[in-house]
């Protein structure tokens, strides 16, 4: 079989399956936006661009090297107490990406020697990086402390790293961080919380590991992307200063990787400022879900994403699809993607829409869900 007609072969199964993805350009100004992750509305917070734009004229449009040449800049640093303002942690350190961000911190602190143990809905850079970090690994039960327990109980004498969200994006459910927390520290295996979906949204804004007063706590370390509540992009990971300086001497997606630009690291600096300065932000978020959830009659999550479930992969892609039409952007969770199976409609809920205006296109969301489901009967 020639590569051209392997890969006719997988796109045909892709269609087959109703998985086949595509990257269009969607987004202006005429439409709805309940599909991005841009959950307080700052990537285009008037703030937030002037930052990124002081920044570009300051230090040119790249850090133009690796943190560790020359590519670490006064903004680098800037950020990283910014972040450390927002979650209290001791320390942090910024990658170019959140991707990356998990990558360097679970390949940097596993390694030959050591285990790692997943929560069975862990993002999939999680899973990613433990494959890569040369550890052996595997899954536990989704938020299932008794479970953790026991497997830890089992793994006596190994250093184990355990890692979790604290926010999942597709169930919308949260960790019981506490709990955890207790589990690992008995066992005295490192707990490693990806804020992926919390920063911005829990505690206030400040994260759950804030909320539920474990910031700075010992054996737990943070990751976080920059992408979402921050309005900007970029990674980070907060914890110890000691971790700190052990990531930029071992995280290979850090040492090997050019700075984050300029622009990134000033926009997201700022947006940590906003959030820290303003925890009403992260309540309109939370007022806007339970209208989602409400119209589309779902019990609202605990995080910005609600999901709506749908019979099938193919119906999700046609209601997102006939949404669009309608001005509505929403997203759509399915297979691989999710971690039940279960094809879902995404709904994001973002600080800056207007009461009336989410409240509209809700309903709207929920009458085309609702058809597609009549038809299934």
């Amino acid at each position: 079989m020639t590569w051209d007609e392997w890969l006719a072969e997988r796109a045909a199964v892709r269609a087959e399956r109703g998985v086949e993805r595509a990257d269009p350009v969607v987004r202006d100004d005429s439409m709805i936006d309940l599909a991005s992750n841009d959950y307080l509305g700052l990537a285009r917070d008037a703030r937030v661009i002037a930052a990124a734009v002081a920044a570009t004229e300051r230090y040119g449009a790249s850090a133009a090297a690796s943190r560790l040449v020359t590519g670490t800049l006064p903004v680098h640093r800037e950020l990283e107490r910014a972040l450390v303002d927002l979650t209290e942690q001791p320390a942090a350190l910024a990658f170019s990406t959140g991707y990356a961000a998990n990558l360097g911190a679970v390949s940097a602190l596993a390694g030959r020697g050591a285990h790692i143990l997943l929560d069975a809905h862990a993002h999939a850079s999680l899973h990613d990086a433990a494959r890569m970090s040369r550890s052996s690994y595997d899954v536990f039960p989704h938020n299932d402390p008794a479970e953790l327990d026991r497997r830890l109980s089992e793994l006596g004498g190994v250093r184990v790293l355990i890692a979790v969200e604290s926010i999942y994006s597709v169930l919308g459910d949260a960790a019981p961080l506490s709990e955890l927390y207790a589990v690992c520290r008995a066992h005295h295996a490192l707990l490693l919380v990806d804020e992926a979906h919390g920063i911005g949204v829990a505690g206030a804004g400040r994260g759950l590991v804030h909320a539920l007063g474990l910031a700075g706590s010992r054996d737990l370390v943070v990751t976080a992307t920059l992408s979402k509540s921050l309005g900007a992009q970029g990674g980070a990971v907060l914890g110890s200063p000691a971790l700190r300086t052990h990531l930029v001497n071992t995280a290979r997606s850090f040492i090997f990787d050019t700075g984050l630009a300029p622009a990134a690291a000033g926009a997201a600096s700022e947006a940590a400022h906003i959030v820290a300065a303003d925890p009403g932000l992260a309540s309109r978020v939370h007022d806007r879900a339970a209208i989602i959830a409400d119209r589309c009659g779902i019990s609202p999550a605990a995080g910005a994403v609600q999901s709506l479930p749908m019979r099938g992969p193919l119906d999700a892609v046609a209601a997102r699809e006939e949404l669009q039409g309608m001005g509505i952007l929403v997203g759509c969770f399915r297979p691989p993607s999710v971690p039940d199976g279960v094809s879902r409609l995404r709904i994001t809920a973002r600080a800056d829409l207007p009461l009336d205006v989410v409240e509209s296109a809700a309903a709207r969301v929920h009458s085309v869900a609702e058809r597609f489901e009549e038809v299934s009967q």
